[in-house]
């Protein structure tokens, strides 16, 4: 298993789960940060069509295209399901933000061969490992 600066040094594209415009809420600045260090945000809320510039998906199953890590900014309960959904599309990566912890999930993640973080921030790992997709 990688380690959680691993994870985001091999990662290009992540599919933010619970992505929010609201740009109060950590799951708008957390994504909007990784995405202004050169990584691309793909995300995953039914209720908005565009969030960061890009599309925004209702599922991780809508997504046309594969994706290196999903990020959940969802309740530990909902995350069960968004790591099999993620399992599903064949994504190599899920990481559970601060707060976020789940057995079962991690069970699921390690079942399907996935690396897994839980209860960490993806900006907090960047900013200690001084990582940047940026030419």
């Amino acid at each position: 298993m990688r380690t959680a600066q691993q994870i985001l040094a091999d990662s290009a594209v992540i599919a933010v789960v619970g992505a929010s415009r609201d740009p109060f809420k950590a799951a708008h600045g957390v994504p909007l940060q990784m995405q202004q260090y050169g990584w691309r945000i793909i995300p995953v809320n039914p209720t908005v069509d565009e969030l960061f510039g890009e599309r925004a998906y209702r599922t991780l199953a809508d997504i046309p295209h594969p994706v290196d890590l999903v990020d959940v900014f969802r309740p530990a309960a909902d995350a069960v399901q968004v790591v099999r959904d993620a399992a599903a599309i064949g994504a190599p990566a899920v990481w559970l933000q601060l707060g976020i912890v789940s057995a079962e999930a991690r069970r699921i993640a390690e079942g399907a061969g996935m690396d897994y973080v839980e209860d960490r921030c993806l900006i907090v790992e960047r900013a200690a490992a001084n990582l940047t997709r940026l030419p």
